[in-house]
């Protein structure tokens, strides 16, 4: 975890890309916290914004495509997402369809929802425009919280 703390302050706005798109994946890390370390280091708002809104999304977007494959078995063993998850979320999607992308920001459940959209094949710029929102808000609240500090 360390020299992943050490590549992404190297690299500063491309560091901030690649924690955001890992975070927006389905792989455990804190894109939260990296965001805060480099504004708190100096870093501009707006780039850090959109190289953190741009890499969370595209993130998410790759989850998914990877549910749009339909392969529930490279779901649950690539991206480690049990297949009774993905059936649950589905029956919480189908309430709001696409636009329950905007809640892909929320921690562990975002994979899951990106995953679902993909797997339930729902409409992709929907789901494209409501992925996008839900992190940019959550992106642009966090710099404004960090501000206040």
């Amino acid at each position: 975890m360390e020299s992943v703390i050490e590549f992404v302050m190297q690299y500063g706005y491309a560091g901030m890309f690649v924690a955001a798109f890992v975070a927006g994946s389905v792989f455990p890390f804190s894109s939260e916290a990296v965001l805060a370390g480099l504004q708190l280091a100096g870093l501009r708002e707006i780039p850090l914004f959109v190289s953190a809104t741009i890499g969370n999304f595209l993130g998410s977007m790759f989850n998914y495509w990877v549910g749009h494959l339909g392969r529930l078995e490279w779901v649950e063993r690539y991206l480690h997402v049990p297949s009774h998850k993905v059936y649950a979320a589905q029956e919480w999607l189908n309430r709001g369809g696409a636009w329950m992308g905007f809640f892909s920001f929320i921690p562990v459940m975002g994979s899951v929802i990106s995953v679902t959209l993909g797997f339930m094949r729902a409409n992709v710029v929907i789901t494209s425009v409501s992925v996008f929102l839900g992190k940019a808000i959550r992106y642009a609240i966090l710099i404004w919280a960090i501000n206040m500090v």
